[in-house]
């Protein structure tokens, strides 16, 4: 099954191919684009050795583009400022001008690093994601939101850059670690929660056959369905000006917690799940969310392994790391809450007691 995706921003767009093989169409599809030139593919130490040769010939078979690898250590700690300066240098030994692009090969951390490099080299050149985690794929590959973390917290310097195009490859997640693909479908939930209450009926009868990766059909509807709900998004608000905040559900607590575990230790969408189920228990005390519905979120995420408590987290740590949160204003951090599934209201602020008591029930 091979999905295409319109992401329409008004004078601009760009599409969205979700299927098993699409790595292959990559230098065909950049063509289509009306990209040209000198590219640098910027990967990691994982996926570089599994992708990286596939993604090149396809360059190359094309007939139109230079291309050339750059390797960087995988993890959180390479969104950095010291791997940016690395990769503008790279870019310049290699004659990249403004008519020239970048791919981003690899997981979120990949696509947000190296589309911040696109976003600011020469004030901006085109860039490409291909997305090869299951995260990556339904959320920061979509939708235009780049950036690095400092020591004070995450993605606190970046830039709004869409990319001209996305290309996730269904057959790239068997080879990605159980650990970070149950990660990437607590994105997935999040979609449900926020959105669409259908979709979140189906992840629920449908648990056991997502956790198997190598179901490429229902996989390509679930990662289908998600890039849908974040191009609509999109599309309606594309700075965060104010709906594309409800895509911030679990993550005001979810960073926090992955900022106070040390970046890796606990990953994104782990620290999604703890956030989610915290704001839908913070949804039944601010906003009347049933105790039902607030039960199948947490049910979900535990249905799909994904740990929805971190009782060794003091809140006077979490609420420390919350207060240097992009979301933070004031001193006071914003949550959006779900007064039913599938409806989401942004900025919502919940008494300092209130924060506290519902993490220590958590």
């Amino acid at each position: 099954m091979l999905s295409n995706i319109h992401v329409n921003l008004g004078e601009r767009s760009y599409e969205i191919h979700i299927g098993a093989g699409v790595l292959d169409q990559l230098g065909a599809r950049c063509a289509e684009a009306g990209l040209k030139g000198k590219c640098l593919v910027i990967t990691d130490e994982n996926v570089g050795p599994l992708y990286a040769q596939r993604a090149l010939l396809s360059l190359d078979a094309a007939g139109v583009f230079d291309a050339h690898l750059v390797v960087i250590p995988s993890g959180e700690e390479s969104k950095s400022i010291e791997l940016m300066e690395q990769l503008y240098s790279r870019c310049i030994r290699k004659g990249l001008d403004r008519k020239s692009f970048i791919v981003a090969l690899g997981g979120g951390v990949i696509g947000d690093l190296s589309g911040f490099v696109a976003a600011t080299y020469l004030r901006g050149i085109p860039f490409v994601q291909v997305p090869t985690s299951l995260l990556a794929m339904v959320d920061s590959s979509v939708g235009g939101k780049t950036g690095i973390n400092l020591p004070e917290g995450k993605n606190l310097v970046g830039a709004f850059h869409q990319p001209q195009l996305v290309l996730a490859d269904l057959e790239t997640l068997q080879t990605l670690d159980d650990r970070e693909y149950r990660a990437g479908l607590a994105e997935v939930v999040k979609y449900g929660i926020i959105y669409d209450d259908a979709f979140f009926s189906l992840l629920e009868e449908n648990g056991s056959e997502i956790l198997d990766v190598t179901n490429v059909d229902l996989l390509a509807k679930v990662v289908g369905r998600c890039c849908e709900i974040k191009a609509d998004v999109v599309a309606q608000d594309e700075r965060e000006g104010g709906l594309r905040a409800i895509l911030n559900f679990g993550h005001t607590v979810g960073h926090a917690v992955e900022k106070v575990a040390g970046y890796g230790a606990v990953v994104h969408g782990e620290g999604v799940a703890i956030g989610s189920v915290f704001a839908a228990r913070a949804s039944v005390e601010q906003c009347n969310l049933s105790q039902t519905d607030c039960d199948r979120i947490e049910k979900i995420f535990s249905d799909l392994k994904l740990t929805v408590r971190a009782p060794k987290y003091k809140w006077t740590q979490l609420r420390s790391a919350l207060s240097v949160d992009k979301k933070t204003v004031d001193g006071r951090p914003k949550f959006v809450l779900i007064p039913a599934l599938g409806t989401a209201s942004i900025g919502n602020e919940i008494p300092e007691p209130t924060l506290k008591k519902l993490w220590e029930e958590l």
